[in-house]
Order: C-alpha cells, then sequence, then structure tokens
C-alpha cells in the first residue's frame, strides 16, 4: 500500500470510527496498517511519549528486531540491536492489571522497571508472567493480520531477526486526516 494512501478516511476500519483520533497511532508495514488505541487513561506519560516520536517521525523505518513467534513482536529502537532508544529521558513505571493477551502493546525495558524509552512490543499471544512487570499503553484495534505477518526471528538466538521487517512509517491518526 502506498505510504501516501494508508490511512485515507475511506480505509479506515470500523473498529476505530469512536476513537480520539489523536489516541490512534497507525504503523504502516508491507501487509498493511496496523492501528492501536493508545491508553492515555491506563499511561498518561508512555502514550505521550509514543505520541510525541509518531509525530517526529522517529519510528519511521525502525526494523522489528525481535520477534518471537507466538510471543511478540519489538521494534521502537533506532539502532535495531534491542539497545537503542531516543534521545528523551527514560520513563517511569507505569504498571496497570490490564493483561497482557493477543493484540496488546507494551513498553520495553531494561532490568530496571522505570526504563522504558522509545522500544514496545505488540503481543501475538497471552504471556501472563508480563502482567505488571511492563507498561501496558496500547491495544490492536485493527491490522493483527499485519502483526501476524511480521516476519519471526530465530527461537534459538531470542527471536533475532535476520533481514528483520521495518515499520515504514507511524503516525498518529489525527496528523494524518487533519
Amino acid at each position: 500500500m502506498p505510504a501516501s494512501g494508508f490511512a485515507q478516511s475511506s480505509s479506515t476500519p470500523a473498529a476505530i470510527a469512536d476513537l480520539d483520533p489523536s489516541n490512534v497511532l497507525v504503523i504502516e508495514v508491507d501487509g498493511g496498517p496496523i492501528y492501536v488505541e493508545l491508553l492515555p487513561d491506563v499511561a498518561p506519560q508512555h502514550v505521550a511519549r509514543i505520541q510525541t516520536l509518531a509525530r517526529e517521525g522517529f519510528y519511521d523505518g525502525v526494523v522489528f528486531h525481535r520477534v518471537i513467534d507466538g510471543f511478540m513482536a519489538q521494534t521502537g529502537d533506532p539502532t535495531g540491536t534491542g539497545t537503542g532508544g531516543s534521545g528523551y529521558p527514560d520513563l517511569p513505571a507505569e504498571f496497570s492489571q490490564i493483561p497482557y493477551e493477543r493484540g496488546v502493546v507494551g513498553m520495553a525495558r531494561t532490568n530496571d522497571p522505570n526504563s522504558a524509552n522509545s522500544q514496545f512490543f505488540i503481543m501475538f499471544g497471552p504471556a501472563a508472567s508480563l502482567n505488571g512487570q511492563y507498561t501496558v499503553f496500547g491495544r490492536v484495534v485493527a491490522g493483527m493480520d499485519a502483526v501476524d505477518a511480521i516476519k519471526k526471528g530465530d527461537a534459538r538466538r531470542n527471536g533475532m531477526v535476520t533481514d528483520p521487517d521495518a515499520m515504514i512509517r507511524a503516525r498518529l491518526l489525527a496528523d494524518l486526516n487533519g
């Protein structure tokens, strides 16, 4: 799908019709658009960071560097190594009671709960071990087929991906339609 055409209102899924367009992140990948409802009532600082980075074009061309089949797809590191972040300070944890299930989007971090920065992951399936341990900031409301199509990594290498898929671009729906 061409970069200029993925957010046309005629192709916007009905699932997001009643959502605030400033709280919908549209991630374009080769498999099509992924629509993520952002949850500012759950994780206000993390949502604000994602909104800022999307508006800056930070995520454009960033790869899914760690993808574990049946578990999750991780992205948001401009270096593609899993060790990079933005120039902004790390964020304090905003843990919630939202369980990690298929389509939930959470912030990646180091062993320090207050180290989330720009990296995030989208769940392929449930993972109760993550509940209350990583900040949930969104959920996929349309486009899980595109998430499922992201190239998977080598399980023997903790999901590291050779020649990984990338986010073509990520923007807020409000910025695309306005």
